[in-house]
Parts: structure tokens; C-alpha cells; sequence
């Protein structure tokens, strides 16, 4: 399994659910520092969620024992948990290949094999 790039908001709330149940405002909240400080969408967040939950990644459900209004809480499954392993391979494979990467482009381009 490969992660893609562009797929990278759904590998950081599949990294922010597995630190434990969460709603989707803790979400909202959480997110944008892990995007870079990005502004991030509400509307795409909650469709995310909902695309996790359809293909089996996370598991939701109705709260009212928290603080205000009934939430619906996040849980990562075992199949959520092997792709973000697998992102996170990913995504090291990339930061090495990027390291590389900046350390041959500052002495320029010479050493790129």
C-alpha cells in the first residue's frame, strides 16, 4: 500500500483519531498544525470523516455524555491503524528522499546521483 501526497488531510486525521476518541470540532481545532497552518475547510473535513468511516478506517458514534450538545466521536479501527502505519512509511522513505534532496541542491546539484 502507497500512500498519495494528495491524500495527506486523510493521514492526518487518521493521526489525530488515534490518539483516542475524538469529535470533529477537537478535530477542526487540531488539524490546521499539522497541515502547516493551514486554514482547512469544515465542509471537506467532515466528508474526510465521512469517506474514512465508509471505507472502514474509523468508527463513529453519537456522545452526549460530553460536555454541551451531543457529538459524533471518531475511533480509529485496525484497518485505519495499518494505513497510517503504512503513511508513516511512507512518509519517512519521502523525508529521507527530501533531505537528500536539500542537502545536494545547496551544494548544487554536483553530488546527485
Amino acid at each position: 500500500m502507497r500512500a498519495r501526497v494528495e491524500r495527506f488531510g486523510e493521514a492526518a486525521l487518521l493521526l489525530l483519531v488515534a490518539s483516542g476518541p475524538t469529535h470533529g470540532y477537537e478535530l477542526l481545532e487540531r488539524l490546521p498544525s499539522l497541515l502547516g497552518g493551514e486554514r482547512v475547510d469544515v465542509g471537506n473535513v467532515y466528508r474526510t470523516l465521512r469517506g474514512l468511516e465508509e471505507e472502514g478506517l474509523v468508527v463513529s458514534e453519537w456522545r452526549a455524555d460530553l460536555p454541551g450538545p451531543a457529538k459524533r466521536t471518531y475511533t480509529l479501527t485496525d484497518d485505519g491503524s495499518a494505513l497510517l502505519a503504512a503513511w508513516a512509511d511512507s512518509l519517512a522513505g519521502l523525508s529521507e528522499s527530501l533531505g537528500r534532496f536539500v542537502q545536494d541542491g545547496k551544494k548544487g546539484g554536483d553530488r546527485v546521483s
